[in-house]
């Protein structure tokens, strides 16, 4: 397996770039798929988010200038192709951004794919309850233990921003979880 320098001459190279780019897809697809399905939480969506963010990776390598991991720079074009998901079910069924996660909680117990006990879903319905940029950072760090310096680099938010919207958040959810 090439180190991220190789694959990315890899992936800039014009004859490299299809077998490069399927190296990439092996490294990166189950992490990205939990960390979108953290995000949007249901499958389909999920599915749907990750052929874009691979789509955006393949189509803009060459503008990949380096000044941060590779893999943050793929987690914020997934975080971005999330959001821009959620923001669009909201403007298309002409509701808030809050209410189409709402929605998707209602049926996350109904959804296949979902393995969760009651518990789980008490969770999700908690970080639900934070603003956007909470539910992210919560998300990232709890879920997938990704260091703030990443965490800085893929929100473009400084870490120590980053400490105190986790730290708030975790209080948030705790004050939920009792309440129930």
């Amino acid at each position: 397996m090439p180190d991220e320098d190789q694959l990315l001459e890899q992936l800039k190279s014009h004859n490299k770039k299809d077998q490069a780019f399927k190296v990439l897809l092996e490294l990166y697809k189950e992490r990205l798929y939990w960390h979108i399905r953290n995000i949007v939480k249901s499958h389909d969506d999920t599915d749907d988010a990750l052929q874009n963010t691979f789509i955006k990776v393949y189509q803009n390598i060459h503008k990949f200038k380096g000044d941060c991991k590779l893999f943050s720079w793929m987690y914020r074009i997934a975080t971005n192709e999330s959001l821009t998901l959620i923001n669009k079910r909201a403007k298309r069924l002409k509701i808030s951004n809050e209410d189409v996660q709402q929605s998707i909680l209602n049926n996350l117990s109904s959804d296949v794919y979902f393995e969760g006990n009651d518990i789980q879903l008490k969770l999700q319905q908690a970080i639900s309850t934070l603003p956007e940029k909470q539910q992210l950072v919560f998300n990232m760090k709890y879920f997938e233990d990704i260091k703030y310096k990443d965490l800085s680099e893929i929100l473009e938010t400084s870490e120590g921003a980053l400490k105190a919207s986790y730290h708030i958040a975790v209080k948030k959810i705790e004050a939920y979880l009792t309440q129930y």
